[in-house]
This record gives C-alpha cells, sequence and structure tokens, in this order.
C-alpha cells in the first residue's frame, strides 16, 4: 500500500463519518472509530470510547430534522500505521423547533488515525471552531 492509498483511504473514511452522521446512520458512524478514540472540543469535556460519543452525537441528532456535513479533502500526513490530518467542515444543521431556522458551523477537524489489519480508523478526532451563524 503506498501513501496515496493510505491517503485516499483516510478521505473516504473522512467522508463516510459525514455521510453517516448526515444519514444518522450511527452503526456506521461507529465504524469509522478506534474503540478507544479520544473526542475533543465537542463541549468542555473530553470523551473517551467510540460507544459513548456515538450515544452523544445520536441524542445531539435529535435536535435536527437533517444536516449535511461539506468537507474539504483531508490534508494528510502518513507514518507506517499511523496518520493524522486536517478537514475543514461548514455543517449545516436544520433546527427541529417550532420556528425552523438553520444553525450553521463552519470549523476545522484534527484528527489521528490508526490502521489495524489494512484498516484506518479515528483514533483522535478534535473540532476548531472558527465560527457559527444561527438563523433565525
Amino acid at each position: 500500500m503506498t501513501a496515496t492509498d493510505d491517503r485516499q483511504r483516510i478521505q473516504d473514511l473522512m467522508l463516510a463519518y459525514a455521510a453517516a452522521v448526515d444519514d444518522n446512520d450511527m452503526a456506521a458512524y461507529r465504524d469509522c472509530f478506534d474503540d478507544n478514540v479520544e473526542i475533543v472540543g465537542f463541549g468542555e469535556s473530553v470523551i473517551h470510547g467510540a460507544d459513548q460519543w456515538v450515544a452523544s452525537v445520536s441524542s445531539q441528532l435529535d435536535a435536527f430534522t437533517a444536516t449535511q456535513h461539506l468537507l474539504s479533502p483531508p490534508l494528510a500526513t502518513v507514518a507506517g500505521d499511523r496518520a493524522s490530518a486536517r478537514t475543514d467542515v461548514q455543517a449545516l444543521h436544520f433546527l427541529k423547533t417550532p420556528a425552523g431556522g438553520t444553525f450553521t458551523l463552519w470549523a476545522t477537524y484534527l484528527t489521528d488515525f490508526i490502521q489495524t489489519q489494512n484498516t484506518w480508523k479515528i483514533a483522535r478526532h478534535e473540532l476548531v471552531v472558527r465560527g457559527t451563524h444561527q438563523h433565525p
């Protein structure tokens, strides 16, 4: 496997991550993560463990009728069975409120990956918020 192949597989993993959230497919979303993933920046506490993180996201998605996560190509660096990437994201959230409305997030994902048995998984995932906008 070449570094180019690994970068393509990492890009596919990040796209699968976004698609799973937008499709509210928590089984596919869970498959993106290493069991011992560390999640940073999605709230005040650091979350440890894929099952805990997926349960949190599933609960958070209840506030929205739909979401759309648009990702840049990951700027990835691969070193053996480890990798890291910066991926910019624009996430549109349709609010499940009487008034409706939208919430848009502009951010960067800083993600570390681990490869086991020829499969890349997210080992650490950090959200760096660049800006937000809610309408109305």
